[in-house]
């Protein structure tokens, strides 16, 4: 199985990642996009998308782009990340997009955006660096 069939997997077979809805968008050598159709269940009490939702989408495309450099038998684990939550995300729909800032035999850093889409239109609503640590497969 390719790296590519693998990630497409993760996607639709994490079970958290399953139940929020997450889906993958586009994938290639360094990047990863995805996004999630947005249903009154990822809000907050104040409307807004609770962070977690946004911070769960950003760090699962991001490791997943960090994880298209890798040869078989290697995966990623989130050692680190840190989130700027920009405004609250309202809307249709969220979208991300993560670029591996450096990759590494034992470290990757990673940066991803999410904006919110509505009528249209997007907005910037977070900015997450991760640090990835590469583990052999067992």
């Amino acid at each position: 199985m390719t790296i590519d069939e693998t990630l497409r997997r993760g996607f639709k077979q994490a079970p958290f990642i399953a139940h929020l809805g997450i889906e993958l968008g586009d994938l290639g050598p360094g990047f990863c996009e995805a996004s999630l159709d947005l249903q009154p269940w990822h809000l907050q009490q104040t409307q807004v998308v609770h962070a977690g939702v946004i911070a769960t989408l950003a760090d699962h495309c991001a490791g997943a782009a960090a994880s298209t450099n890798l040869p078989a038998g290697e995966f990623v684990v989130t050692a680190e990340y840190k989130i700027n939550l920009l405004r609250g995300a309202r809307g249709e729909r969220l979208r991300c997009r993560a670029e591996v800032l450096k990759p590494g035999r034992r470290l990757a850093v990673v940066e991803a955006q999410v904006w919110s889409e509505a009528g249209g239109r997007s907005e910037l609503v977070a900015k997450l660096n991760a640090t990835m640590a590469v583990v052999q497969g067992r």
